[in-house]
């Protein structure tokens, strides 16, 4: 009898003979004003990384070594970022590269007009490196997988199309895109962003969501972005390629994600909004985080520029330093301060002041006598002495961007006058 050689090869051999292709290219229009002058994969995350960073890491740990990333806005700080911090660790003589590619203009003259455009407009790479299979990920997610698990599953299938795919209560599904698998892995409905998202067969409250994480057999995919393209659908592999396979039959699988290394939960957060921005943080400063940085196993890459270690250094009393359930990056200076429950990144200074449930980007300085409450800063900002930031909305609200749910954003390149918010008073 012939041995099905889908069945006996390991993921790492199925990985070596596919291509990843990184959508990179979105504008982050609910993480404005952060993404003003970034693309949203460059955004910060974590105090050391970038989002970028935890797809290309699952890349690089999966053993999947040649990636496309395909960029487009404000693209300049993400290239430099990958380029520094990813490229390194790759090796042309093995046929290990990642490579950045922005809109070509080539097949049409415009930016990408949706996921499935952005394939559609490279289809030229597909062309020259003829892979059996195509993992298509999304470049702004946190997250821990081995990537080859998911390959391994679709050539055991033969899919055309495999969803990574995770169980979510089912309000959380309302604004995703969510499949109905009633037994095995034959997805037998999708929905995208459904108002009652169908349940899963074992839990009512919970559905199966879709992750934006795919495998594809190349054939498959070609053919699917072509017809979208001479259609008059969404340009979106969510809104309407997806859909239209499912309804027609089309041998379309699901793959129930699975974290790796240690932590104990499978954990997928998409960071998309100003919001779960600030909430996906605060998932990491507990002492038994959701998501664990500091896992050897399955190690997060970055790029870290030459830097000092961080330092803490009281001023005099006591207890005037206190530093609790915090992420303090390299460069950092804490004189004499209260941080709690906060995140900083590279080169921030905080000094004689007060720093609570907030996230400081790159090189903030804190001056003496300021206060912060539930504030996002983003790179470069001098929050002046006595300043108070978090404390009154309304006052928040005249010159910043203030969620829903109370959370100010300071953009970067602000110059802020203290004369402002000098009547708040100050840090004591």
């Amino acid at each position: 009898m012939a041995t099905d050689l889908r069945t006996t090869m390991s993921s790492s051999e199925i990985g070596r003979s596919a291509l990843t292709i990184v959508l990179a290219g979105g504008q982050g229009e609910r993480l404005v004003p952060l993404t003003n002058q970034t693309a949203k994969p460059a955004v910060r995350f974590g105090g050391s990384y970038r989002m970028i960073d935890f797809t290309l890491s699952n890349c690089i740990n999966s053993g999947l070594r040649r990636i496309y990333l395909l960029t487009q806005y404000a693209s300049s700080s993400l290239n430099r970022h990958v380029r520094k911090g990813f490229a390194p660790l790759l090796s042309d003589d093995l046929g290990e590269f990642i490579d950045i590619v922005p809109p070509q203009g080539v097949h049409v003259e415009r930016w990408y007009a949706g996921t499935a455009d952005a394939v559609f407009q490279n289809l030229d790479i597909l062309q020259q490196q003829r892979p059996p299979n195509v993992l298509l990920l999304s470049g702004d997610h946190v997250y821990s997988t081995d990537y080859g698990l998911m390959l391994q599953q679709h050539e055991q299938t033969g899919a055309a199309l495999t969803i990574a795919c995770l169980s979510l209560p089912r309000e959380q599904g309302r604004q995703l895109g969510v499949m109905n698998v009633p037994s095995g892995t034959k997805v037998e409905q999708f929905i995208e962003k459904p108002s009652e998202p169908p349940p899963m067969t074992d839990n009512p409250e919970m559905c199966l969501a879709n992750m934006g994480v795919y495998v594809w057999r190349t054939e498959a995919l070609v053919e699917q972005v072509i017809a979208n393209a001479r259609s008059d659908a969404p340009r979106d592999f969510g809104k309407a390629i997806i859909p239209a396979m499912v309804a027609g039959g089309e041998d379309v699988h699901a793959w129930r994600f699975t974290s790796v290394g240690a932590g104990g939960q499978d954990y997928w957060r998409d960071v998309g909004t100003l919001s779960s921005y600030w909430e996906a943080h605060f998932d990491l400063v507990s002492s038994t985080p959701k998501f664990n940085l500091y896992d050897a196993a399955w190690p997060i890459y970055t790029y870290r520029p030459v830097g000092p270690p961080a330092k803490l250094c009281a001023t005099g009393r006591p207890d005037d330093l206190r530093v609790v359930d915090s992420i303090i990056s390299a460069g950092c200076l804490i004189r004499g301060s209260r941080v709690e429950r906060s995140v900083l990144s590279p080169g921030v200074c905080i000094d004689r002041a007060s720093v609570r449930e907030s996230i400081l980007m790159d090189h903030v300085t804190v001056e003496p006598g300021a206060r912060l409450n539930k504030v996002i800063v983003a790179e470069g900002v001098t929050i002046p002495a006595n300043m108070v930031i978090g404390e009154d909305r309304d006052a928040d609200a005249k010159r910043f961007v203030v969620t829903d749910d109370g959370i100010t954003v300071v953009p970067s390149r602000i110059v802020l006058d203290e004369e402002d918010f000098s009547h708040l008073g100050g840090f004591a």
